[in-house]
């Protein structure tokens, strides 16, 4: 008897040991598994977060300023007609370097080679240099590009070139004031008749196209074919009376605050309007 009751207690023994050995082999073969997924997953996940954190270097103002660049040079691909020369006439008492400078900054981005800034007191070409500062920085600002690759130049007041490493396109920007409209045509017809005088020229070759092109080489840079003034006078200021024979003006409210969705919608007006050429 207490043999059959041995032998029952080592079967159930060993049905044990074999159930703890299955056991064993089943949760080896579960972490093995798990830790084969979880090298699946960190191989996933790794470039990922490598990638999230490369971009947090960037920084998200990095990756809107690359976005605003792509906008703005599509939205200039996408006139039908873009002007070779704008300027900004600022016909208010109160002027903002930052909210020109951003203007500045648009023209060009949307690839507009020529930029002239105007205002009837001179106070931005007395203030030349503060003015292309500004814009400097709002190159940085919203653009962003390496400055190595890109070029602008400015014309001072004595139409010398100063070349910065800035910009998406070659550009030329100057400060004009009311001594380049009437006073400069004054001073054209003056060099004329002193020239008849001294026999350098005869007085039958004078005519419209001399004088325009002594005008012309005085201001460097070409006629404007658009300007955008900003302001409620209803008046050009004196601006270049000679050179905006063919100019097409179109009016905004203030420069201040002013949004890129105003400038192009400036732009667009301009891009669908009929120029006769005085026909």
């Amino acid at each position: 008897m207490m043999a059959l009751v041995y032998e029952f207690v080592w079967r159930i023994l060993h049905a044990l040991l074999h159930l703890q050995r299955a056991l064993i082999c089943w949760f080896r073969i579960r972490l093995w598994n798990w830790r084969l997924w979880k090298r699946a997953v960190a191989a996933l996940l790794v470039p990922v977060a490598l990638s999230f954190q490369n971009h947090k270097k960037l920084g998200p103002s990095a990756g809107k300023r690359s976005l605003r660049r792509v906008r703005w040079g599509a939205d200039g691909k996408s006139l039908e007609k873009l002007p070779l020369h704008v300027s900004l006439l600022i016909a208010e008492e109160e002027l903002h370097y930052t909210d020109i400078a951003n203007l500045v900054v648009w023209c060009m981005a949307v690839g507009i080679s020529y930029v002239s800034v105007y205002d009837n007191q001179g106070i931005f070409r007395r203030n030349n240099s503060r003015l292309m500062d500004e814009i400097l920085k709002q190159q940085q600002d919203l653009l962003g590009l390496d400055s190595t690759k890109y070029s602008v130049e400015f014309l001072n007041n004595k139409n010398e070139k100063q070349d910065h490493q800035v910009l998406s396109c070659q550009a030329v920007v100057k400060a004009l004031s009311p001594d380049d409209g009437k006073p400069s045509i004054v001073k054209a017809a003056q060099d004329l008749c002193r020239a008849v005088e001294k026999k350098d020229r005869s007085s039958k070759d004078i005519d419209i196209h001399m004088l325009e092109s002594i005008l012309r080489d005085s201001t460097h840079i070409p006629d404007p074919d658009l300007v955008l003034k900003f302001g409620p006078v209803e008046s050009t200021l004196g601006f270049l009376p000679w050179h905006i024979r063919l100019t097409e003006f179109i009016s905004l409210p203030s420069h201040t605050d002013v949004s890129y969705e105003d400038f192009f919608s400036a732009l667009k007006r301009y891009a669908t309007c009929e120029q006769r050429q005085g026909k």
